[in-house]
């Protein structure tokens, strides 16, 4: 493929489902937050277990209540108390009333619960009813929240603190869920030196490995650092074979661009079932962008620059770590926020273009600020609060149009 033949945003996206989720592993419920769920879950009994009180009052049969107001109480006589943790051995009748604490069994015969509140007592075996109730009232039904066999729980969903409650209320202490994909990293250059190291004349810090790092476990992925690579083919070589044998992508920034020392395509070439998907996507910044397929990985060519390294991982990179992760297409979302923009923006037809803004808020009205600033500015994506993207066949956009922002914590 050649590399002005750059594809489109939407025909690389589509190229995600040329990849299979990684594999599953079991874990511990209070090891799973935020985990994706490998499996189908059905409800392997009714929840609740048996029909019980929701407020702390009386256990009746609603037909005795009809009618009961401030200036004609209904009378009920006292059956009995309803004991927490304890299933009730006697009925509740017409005309008659139970003893029932917020949780406890509701005795058999008895259809709903009077609130406290709502009654008085008449000496220790009666009380008054000042507010009639309807079946069902105060309480919840044997399988109202669910019935044993219903389906529970989604293949491809994470799992959100509510889920994991769920199933600790039908005594499920283990799941199955798609492991972690690991995802490598490897910055390319002999300019480039470790962060913690002070460059010399003509060096920079290795950012990339700490961005790019920071934007996977974001998703919910393993990174794994592979240190730099110079700009040798045999080392560069050296380098992705190892990290290909380790993970499930690999990400490596820098070598991407047109130049004598763009020597990725020339590696990739070497790598045994390598197949080049796209050299060049239509976006801005990141058009050099490189996909490949190793084997079964997926290998990634980001730009140098940390901000088009970024923008291409949020916009292009991050939908195939969610296809890795084994997440259903509807369980992603990432729902962009409306504003309006301050001012006009112009745009090259043929890309797509990703403008940093800022969000601000005056006179009830949220404005998106474009941020200015060159593309490879670190200090802009600091200030930034989210992306708008412009369309490929949009000349621009006018300042007052409504645009949606796509955050950057999100």
């Amino acid at each position: 493929m050649d590399f002005f033949e750059a594809a489109s945003l939407d025909g690389v996206l589509a190229l995600a489902r040329e990849f299979e989720p990684v594999d599953y592993e079991t874990l511990l419920l209070d090891q799973a937050l935020g985990r994706v769920l490998a499996d189908d879950l059905a409800a392997t009994e009714d929840l609740p277990p048996f029909a019980r009180a929701t407020m702390d009052g009386f256990a009746v049969r609603a037909a005795s209540t009809f009618g009961a107001g401030e200036g004609s109480p209904a009378w009920l006589r006292i059956c009995g108390q309803v004991a927490m943790g304890e299933s009730p051995a006697f009925e509740v009748g017409p005309g008659e009333a139970a003893r029932i604490a917020t949780g406890g069994v509701l005795p058999t015969g008895a259809d709903s619960v009077v609130m406290i509140e709502h009654t008085a007592a008449v000496d220790e075996t009666a009380i008054e009813v000042y507010r009639s109730v309807a079946p069902g009232q105060n309480m919840v039904n044997r399988g109202e929240d669910l019935r044993c066999g219903a389906l529970l729980l989604r293949r491809g969903y994470p799992l959100r603190p509510q889920e994991i409650g769920l199933l600790a209320a039908l005594g499920r202490m283990q799941v199955t869920v798609f492991r972690r994909p690991r995802i490598g990293i490897l910055s390319t250059g002999d300019e480039i030196v470790p962060a913690a190291t002070f460059p010399e004349a003509g060096q920079i810090r290795d950012v990339n490995s700490h961005t790019l790092a920071s934007l996977v476990r974001r998703c919910g992925a393993e990174p794994r650092a592979f240190g730099i690579a110079g700009d040798r083919p045999d080392e560069l070589r050296r380098h992705c074979v190892a990290s290909l044998e380790d993970c499930d992508m690999l990400l490596l920034s820098g070598g991407s661009s047109v130049g004598v020392r763009d020597f990725t395509v020339e590696v990739l070439s070497s790598l045994p079932g390598a197949e080049l998907l796209a050299h060049g996507i239509t976006i801005s910044p990141g058009k050099p962008t490189i996909l490949a397929r190793v084997g079964q990985r997926c290998f990634w060519g980001l730009p140098g620059h940390v901000v088009s390294a970024m923008i291409v991982f949020s916009a292009v990179v991050r939908p195939f770590v969610e296809r890795l992760a084994g997440l259903a297409p509807d369980a992603v979302r990432h729902f962009p926020v409306t504003a309006r923009l301050s001012r006009n923006l112009a745009s090259a037809q043929g890309r797509t273009d990703f403008i940093r803004v800022r969000l601000r808020e005056a006179d009830g009205v949220l404005w998106a600020d474009p941020l200015p600033g060159k593309s490879g500015l670190i200090h802009t994506m600091v200030q930034a609060d989210g992306l708008v993207a412009i369309a490929m066949n949009t000349e621009g956009l006018d300042k007052g149009s409504t645009v949606a922002v796509h955050l950057m914590s999100s």
